[in-house]
């Protein structure tokens, strides 16, 4: 049997995972000398509660090695193959975890992946690999998928300020937008893992109807493009844009998921985070 672990970075909602059966390893919260597990111990809502009332900047780190010991050792006893999704290696420190975990188990067939991507992105990369495991796809072939289907991905995203992301060292080639004297608001995407810009726009709201056109002009035409919008503070928004493009791409909206980012992305990309993922065919 296949088992797939991710990690709360994939914003797929705990309901979910425990319905598919998915361990989902929580990220590090560390406001100065306090931290937090961000799936037991604090959500979005509280994160951001902190995050208004704290002088300093939190930070994250990824899941110890420690925690995924117990879920592989666990799974080998029963003659499971491994197969981890991690966010991009280029923001998260949750690969390499993921693999000093593994060589304790040198035996094993344990498979890490660096998806290089995060949020929704993520969480359907996950989805989709646990229902090839469940069709009874063989682990080569599973994830020579999850690659290709990787590298397929488009996501495109909004921040109210580049601030977080050049705090946290996560800016990429973002970083030379810091210096500009204009107004602007940046579209950015994820390039190789890295976040770069695509282009600018003079306001919030031409952001982000150039980001609904950008979708609709390149969402794949008759092909599962696993759509999904994700936010952080700003729901109302995520779901105009699912209903636009809903109706735009004749997409139930009911069939595209509205993720809440958790708070290890917040802690880089900010509150205000709007961010739409797809496939192209």
């Amino acid at each position: 049997m296949i088992r797939i672990i991710t990690d709360t970075t994939s914003s797929l909602p705990k309901q979910v995972t425990q319905e598919k059966n998915i361990p989902c390893l929580p990220q590090i919260i560390v406001f100065g000398s306090d931290s937090y597990r961000d799936d037991t111990e604090i959500d979005t809502p509280t994160f951001l509660s902190k995050l208004r009332s704290s002088s300093v900047l939190p930070k994250t780190a990824a899941p110890p090695p420690a925690l995924y010991t117990p879920i592989y050792q666990q799974f080998i006893e029963q003659g499971d193959t491994i197969i981890v999704l991690t966010p991009s290696a280029a923001v998260s420190g949750t690969f390499r975890s993921a693999e000093v975990a593994a060589q304790d188990f040198p035996q094993a067939d344990i498979r890490i992946i660096d998806t290089l991507t995060v949020a929704g992105g993520l969480g359907s990369l996950v989805l989709q690999a646990v229902e090839w495991a469940n069709q009874g796809v063989d682990a080569d072939t599973l994830v020579a998928r999850v690659k290709d289907m990787a590298s397929r991905e488009k996501v495109y995203f909004l921040v109210d300020t580049l601030e977080y992301l050049y705090k946290g060292g996560r800016i990429g080639g973002a970083q030379a937008l810091m210096g500009s004297i204009l107004q602007v608001k940046p579209i950015l995407t994820l390039k190789d893992g890295h976040t770069e810009p695509v282009e600018t726009q003079r306001t919030k709201r031409r952001a982000q109807a150039r980001v609904r056109e950008m979708v609709i002009d390149q969402f794949p035409k008759g092909a599962d493009g696993h759509l999904t919008v994700s936010h952080c503070g700003a729901e109302a928004e995520a779901r105009c844009l699912a209903e636009e493009l809903g109706l735009a791409l004749q997409i139930p909206v009911e069939n595209i998921p509205i993720y809440q980012v958790p708070p290890a992305i917040v802690v880089h990309g900010g509150p205000g985070i709007l961010s739409v993922s797809f496939f192209t065919a």
